[in-house]
């Protein structure tokens, strides 16, 4: 059986990609011999870090995965996010194991963080559709965190030696979807060492979908790149009047639309915790999501699936391979209308009923276990 050694740097907020490498360690734990460490991005002294930061080499991480794999001795090391405790000096220090060594991309981060200056992050595109950035046209350097320059040159010190590691041929990664596949391709990664493998959630459920729902909910981060407003907008423009919108998160943008759209039908329940939301879901007529970003898994609308509701998204990124062909409720962003339109064909219930049977049996074949297990096995005995 072979010996997997996961490593992954916690997020200061658990999100989604947390929660998804907890999901798949212990799918793979039923299957191979699995042991993880997990890094928490603390900083406990700063003089030591900055050293760090700029060396983009944390020693006492290095100490900790070298004892670890001497003594757990991995067939294969399966790596998530590095930034920033992990650091990418690990893959130098993997190398010269003879472990194979996987890279999980859970974001585009490593577009956004490679560029010094900001013309290359933003190529004439005004926000970034990997990150959502707003930085404007004079600015020359590629502030990626607008509220601090230290580290943002922190991240792009990072973010250069992250993308060369990319290219290394003995590194395969591992991608979200085709999209994203591609993506890399045209940033000049070779197709040789790309694979597609999705985020692993349980397809289990004896959710009874409610097509005469009186709601339609979101969940997650309340901000410009989610394009919160924008679905706000449309769905007051629609001819729902007789059911409501539930907004679950909180953000930086939270404050300003709860003073700007005081309506009846306009709910926000600030941040839920997953059990909370999850149940909001499941008694929904439809999730919905108006994000500008080129997201990768969108958890939301899988779980969703997976719990016979429908889903109305935007039609780009590769959102849409998680759904069945010329699935009904995908809308065109560029068109200013489309949402509107998705949004009043909610009102059929008979469309909601239909629709709530197809996402529910495509993601459950789509995550289906044995599945799962034949493609990652097929990727890690890949020669």
């Amino acid at each position: 059986m072979k010996k997997i050694l996961v490593i992954h740097t916690n997020y200061q907020n658990t999100g989604g990609e947390d929660i998804a490498v907890k999901n798949e360690i212990n799918f793979l734990k039923k299957n191979f011999t699995v042991d993880e460490i997990f890094f928490q991005n603390k900083i406990e002294n700063y003089f030591t870090q900055f050293f760090y930061f700029i060396l983009n080499k944390n020693f006492k991480s290095l100490r900790i995965i070298n004892a670890k794999i001497k003594s757990f001795q991995p067939d294969i090391v399966y790596v998530h996010n590095t930034w920033f405790k992990a650091s990418p000096a690990i893959f130098k220090l993997l190398k010269k194991t003879n472990s194979q060594i996987f890279l999980k991309l859970h974001n585009y981060r490593f577009f956004c963080t490679k560029f010094l200056f900001a013309k290359g992050h933003f190529n004439d595109h005004y926000p970034c559709k990997a990150c959502g950035s707003q930085l404007s046209k004079q600015s020359l350097f590629n502030r990626y965190y607008k509220s601090s320059y230290v580290k943002s040159i922190f991240l792009i010190i990072y973010g250069r030696k992250y993308f060369k590691i990319l290219k290394d041929e003995k590194i395969k990664i591992l991608c979200l979807n085709e999209f994203q596949k591609k993506f890399l391709i045209n940033q000049g990664i070779s197709s040789e060492k790309l694979f597609t493998h999705i985020n692993y959630l349980d397809p289990e459920s004896s959710n009874i979908y409610n097509p005469s729902s009186n709601y339609l909910v979101y969940a997650g981060r309340i901000s410009n790149e989610k394009g919160v407003e924008d679905l706000i907008s449309s769905f007051l423009l629609s001819n729902s009047k007789k059911i409501s919108l539930k907004i679950i998160g909180d953000g930086p943008e939270l404050n300003k639309l709860k003073e700007k759209y005081v309506n009846e039908n306009i709910i926000f329940l600030g941040k839920l915790s997953n059990l909370e939301t999850i149940n909001i879901i499941k008694n929904s007529r439809a999730v919905v999501t108006a994000t500008r970003l080129l997201e990768v898994q969108p958890t939301l609308l899988c779980e969703a699936s997976i719990n016979s509701i429908p889903s109305i998204f935007p039609d780009n990124g590769g959102i849409s391979e998680y759904f069945p062909e010329n699935y009904k409720f995908k809308y065109d962003p560029k068109k200013n209308d489309d949402l509107i339109k998705k949004i009043n064909a909610t009102q059929s219930e008979n469309d909601m009923q239909e629709c709530s049977k197809l996402v529910n049996k495509y993601i459950t074949e789509l995550l289906s276990s044995s599945i799962y297990l034949e493609n990652f096995k097929k990727i890690i005995y890949e020669k």
